[in-house]
């Protein structure tokens, strides 16, 4: 099914080589991107096949399940079509950056602040990344899966003190 999808048909027509994988699960689509090619991508998405609203961008941590350790989401809404799509692409711990998607959506300069601050996923040419959740002095990326529960520099919690 998401084969016939019409994004999807297009996306594999202007961007053969870059389309790694095409998924569907419960209706939803997911496209897998090479990450050089993705700021082409999504704003064709935007400008040729109206996926005017990015709803989301997120990152998944991998830590030795994959090769390529992070996965930055984008989560995509065509109002007009009334469909979503989800965009994926790797990014590697020994080259943790990739482009901002601000040029395409203003909506992404907060959401990648956010995937920034906790990832530790450096977005270049962003206007303004720096922390937006975690103070300037925090040591590391909280969700990052290798970051200590407890917090940096912490003692380990010992349940209720009475």
């Amino acid at each position: 099914m998401a084969e016939n999808n019409r994004a999807v048909l297009k996306l594999k027509e202007k961007f053969a080589a870059s389309i790694l994988d095409v998924v569907e699960f419960r209706g939803e689509v997911t496209v897998t991107v090479a990450k050089d090619a993705i700021i082409d991508i999504l704003s064709f998405l935007k400008l040729s096949l109206q996926y005017n609203q990015l709803t989301d961008l997120t990152a998944v941590d991998y830590l030795n399940k994959k090769t390529d350790r992070f996965m930055v989401v984008y989560q995509l809404l065509s109002i007009p079509n009334k469909d979503r799509l989800r965009i994926k692409t790797a990014v590697t711990e020994s080259d943790c950056r990739i482009p901002t998607a601000t040029q395409v959506w203003s909506t992404a300069n907060w959401l990648e602040r956010e995937v920034f601050d906790l990832f530790g996923i450096v977005f270049e040419n962003h206007p303004d990344l720096r922390r937006i959740l975690m103070t300037e002095d925090w040591v590391g990326y909280p969700l990052r899966k290798d970051y200590p529960l407890q917090g940096p520099d912490r003692e380990p919690y010992k349940g209720r003190l009475s």
